[in-house]
């Protein structure tokens, strides 16, 4: 009763250390764990200029009237709270897409349409406060996008995050990672960084782990693209299913009253089914990580820790989808 209490209630800042005991010799890429989608997006920077990799028309829009567009991007770009918020939520996956921002030093930042105003140091050190409180809890942080970022930036970055978590790194070099072996050897972080060349170099890193993503605003072809993708037949190691929902530029400058959320909303329903739907585990259709924007705005972290119990047969999260 109290597993079903507890994803009723939304809250799951340890759950990783409460699963059963059957679950703990489980490969951490065939358990099903909640992500989040661009994780560092509440605190954009409507006083920075939009990304040089977005696109022409909305780099043209911001030079030309920068009061309007950045408050606009950052209405359609904003999708989470604050970090510990989503990691008490249950959220064990983050999404760190990292940027260089003009005149910003030697300082490295995050971007989603414009940039953030936490530096990556201060995430970084709120991750390992964070840690520290939850020592049976194990996270997976994927550093991606590097939008500007020199060799010098990297070899910064790579030392700045093996001298900040260091025993906490579990390394690519080890056996495969379980709940067990984690917490063992006293690990609690998986670093998946998508530059090969500092991945090559250095053991504590992961390589890149695959993200599957529609790419479209509509909820259906997000969960055909997802459907398809697992019929083909699923990586060997960790993956990510995206359940976000995307907008191309020229809608983003057409709606500028609206935003990412009432999208999100409205699709909510549907995606939210399709997740409870899903089972974990090895077998070619077994999900592993499921990230969806607004984590907060649902019993999403919930419904994907449950979905763990079924590997187990009769599961509480089986008898609460029959409630």
């Amino acid at each position: 009763m109290e597993d079903e209490e507890r994803l009723q209630l939304g809250g799951n800042p340890d759950w990783m250390s409460r699963l059963p005991e059957k679950l703990l010799d489980v490969p951490l890429w065939n358990l099903a764990i909640p992500g989040s989608h661009d994780s560092m997006s509440f605190c954009l920077d409507v006083s920075s200029p939009v990304l040089r990799s977005e696109p022409c028309l909305l780099r043209v829009t911001d030079r030309l009237c920068p009061c309007w567009t950045r408050p606009c991007v950052s209405r359609w770009a904003t999708t989470q709270s604050v970090l510990s918020d989503q990691c008490d939520l249950g959220v064990r996956f983050l999404d760190l897409r990292i940027a260089t921002k003009p005149k910003g030093g030697l300082k490295l930042f995050f971007a989603h349409g414009i940039y953030t105003v936490m530096t990556v140091q201060e995430a970084l050190d709120e991750l390992a406060t964070w840690l520290d409180a939850h020592p049976k809890e194990i996270v997976i942080i994927s550093c991606s996008h590097f939008e500007s970022l020199t060799d010098e930036d990297h070899a910064r970055l790579v030392e700045f995050i093996i001298a900040l978590f260091g025993k906490k790194l579990c390394s690519s070099q080890q056996d495969t990672p379980t709940l067990r072996s984690c917490w063992s050897s006293g690990h609690q972080l998986v670093v998946s960084y998508s530059d090969q060349q500092m991945v090559l170099q250095h053991p504590e890193l992961w390589p890149e782990i695959p993200y599957w993503y529609a790419d479209s605003p509509d909820p259906k072809k997000v969960i055909a693209y997802l459907d398809d993708q697992k019929h083909r037949g699923r990586p060997a190691g960790f993956y990510v299913s995206g359940l976000n929902l995307t907008e191309d530029a020229p809608y983003v400058l057409l709606h500028p009253l609206q935003n990412m959320r009432k999208m999100t909303m409205r699709a909510l329903s549907l995606l939210l089914r399709w997740v409870s739907e899903q089972r974990p585990g090895r077998q070619g259709s077994g999900v592993n990580v499921l990230c969806c924007d607004f984590v907060d705005a649902s019993q999403f972290c919930s419904l994907v820790i449950g979905l763990n119990y079924k590997l187990l047969g009769t599961s509480a999260q089986e008898r609460l989808l029959q409630m």
